[in-house]
């Protein structure tokens, strides 16, 4: 645990340590145990704007350095995840609260992002054709957007920083990083490993703070600041487009979602309740991405409750860092307090409990046994706002189009599941599922090669893939009179 915690500098801008200038600082907490783990810079809008300054500073070089160059700096940044794999995972796990083994999974998946880009940054894209009237040539290039605050979420905050950070580098930008003050150690960490892999002072730079909305609202206002990107809830993310659209700011929005799992009579039940499992149990349900309406056709409710019940009822619940624990805590104790809520809702409107795991003891009140309801109704609350925890919420319906019909019903789009033997019937669903990720038999779908976003509330822009790159880039358009006319 020492050696984790050493890793973790108390704030970084501009390429050095510094003391913020508002002279305080906060704690941040193990949710397992509630223990201290570190004080760390409370920074104000003096902070916040000097690490605008440094970013600014650093723009323009940076923005004419070798592709290549940001290529190595970013392979030599994976490399280091890589070496330091356990440290990163041992900080993830004392921060978030959830296992030493997804820990390390979440450690591999950020650095695949830092490698994935690091490819893509020697292929900036561009394009270069005639005409249609044969007197002029259209070249289009790409250019850096230019300095970037990037907002990341809480429950995956290594995965998060670098799925923002690798991008805004392979492109050329420079990044200001604001993590959650729940969890900013490992932000800090994995700042210092880029600065460590060789990029320039000034090009990543991180503030923590317990005044996000102060700081970042003063940061969005500076004309010097062309990008926003956050990761969170869907009313935050609205604020902060209302605040970026005064600038006319641009902007990536990864927001909350809503997601159905659809199981249909036909499905391979064995692989279904594996898939949902995974779909559900991720970060221990605390996932925009995590299943949260499991929506089951008649023929195989019942056996998919039963199954699903057993599988839950079994989940091991107990401190990340315990051998044999499947299950950390929640965040916190408002995270449990809501899960809670939910469940007393739908149960209090007809839910029936099927199973439910044993409870660790539980003096932080962070924990939340996992449990299964079935014959939830749509007039549950837990049926529109996402639970963030361990709850199946089972809803049985008759046929696809109501299946479909009940899928769409929600203002999110983000992720949706669809569990089904029958191709065309994959294919239809699929299509007419609005969300922008479809996991078709499969409760897993985040891959660095792949564009992760959503639709309706859920979202604007993508990020990982070819098109993660592009959240980063502004596109040129030449005209060259006479070229090859």
């Amino acid at each position: 645990m020492s050696a984790a915690l050493s890793a973790v500098p108390s704030g970084y801008l501009a390429g050095s340590w510094r003391e913020p200038a508002s002279g305080r600082t906060f704690t941040v907490t193990d949710p397992a145990t509630g223990a201290a783990l570190a004080q760390v810079a409370d920074c104000g809008i003096d902070d916040g704007l000097a690490a605008l300054d440094a970013a600014v500073a650093a723009g323009p070089s940076w923005a004419r350095s070798a592709p290549r160059r940001r290529a190595d700096v970013l392979r030599r940044a994976f490399e280091l995840m890589r070496e330091r794999r356990e440290v990163l995972a041992t900080l993830i796990t004392l921060e978030v609260g959830k296992t030493l083994t997804e820990a390390r999974g979440e450690v591999d998946y950020a650095a695949d992002f830092v490698r994935w880009f690091a490819e893509e940054a020697v292929r900036p894209g561009g394009r270069s054709t005639p005409a249609p009237d044969g007197q002029s040539h259209f070249i289009t290039v790409t250019e850096p957007v230019g300095p970037c605050l990037l907002i990341t979420p809480w429950n995956v905050p290594l995965a998060m920083v670098a799925r923002k950070v690798s991008p805004a580098i392979a492109a050329g930008c420079t990044v200001v990083v604001k993590p959650a003050d729940l969890t900013p150690l490992v932000t800090l960490a994995f700042a210092a490993i880029v600065r460590e892999a060789g990029a320039p002072a000034g090009v990543v730079n991180v503030f923590t703070t317990t005044d996000a909305a102060g700081v970042c609202s003063r940061l969005i206002e500076d004309p010097r600041l062309r990008k926003l990107s956050f990761t969170g809830s869907t009313p935050v993310g609205r604020l902060l487009l209302e605040q970026a659209g005064r600038r006319v700011l641009r902007t990536s929005m990864e927001l909350g979602g809503n997601a159905p799992f659809l199981v249909f009579d036909d499905a391979d039940l064995d692989v279904t309740i594996d898939q949902a499992m995974i779909a559900k149990m991720r970060l221990g349900g605390q996932s925009c991405v995590a299943a949260n309406r499991f929506l089951v056709q008649d023929g195989i409710a019942d056996d998919f409750a039963r199954r699903i019940g057993e599988r839950m009822a079994a989940v091991r619940v107990g401190p990340g860092l315990d051998d044999g624990v499947d299950l950390g805590p929640l965040i916190d104790d408002r995270a449990v307090a809501k899960a809670t809520r939910l469940v007393d809702d739908a149960v209090a409107r007809g839910a029936v409990v099927i199973d439910q795991a044993p409870m660790p003891d539980d003096p932080q009140g962070t924990y939340f046994a996992p449990i299964v309801l079935d014959h939830v109704p749509l007039d549950a609350a837990i049926m529109s706002e996402e639970v963030f925890g361990p709850v199946v919420s089972i809803h049985r319906f008759t046929d696809e189009d109501a299946a479909v019909r009940i899928a769409n019903d929600t203002e999110h789009g983000l992720a949706a599941y669809v569990m089904t033997q029958d191709v065309d019937r994959a294919r239809r669903v699929a299509g007419s599922l609005e969300s922008g990720m479809v996991g078709i038999n499969r409760g897993l779908i985040s891959n660095v090669a792949a564009p992760f976003g959503g639709i309706k509330q859920s979202g604007l822009g993508r990020e990982g893939g070819p098109e993660g790159l592009l959240e980063y880039q502004e596109l040129k358009y030449l005209s060259v009179p006479g070229l090859y006319a």
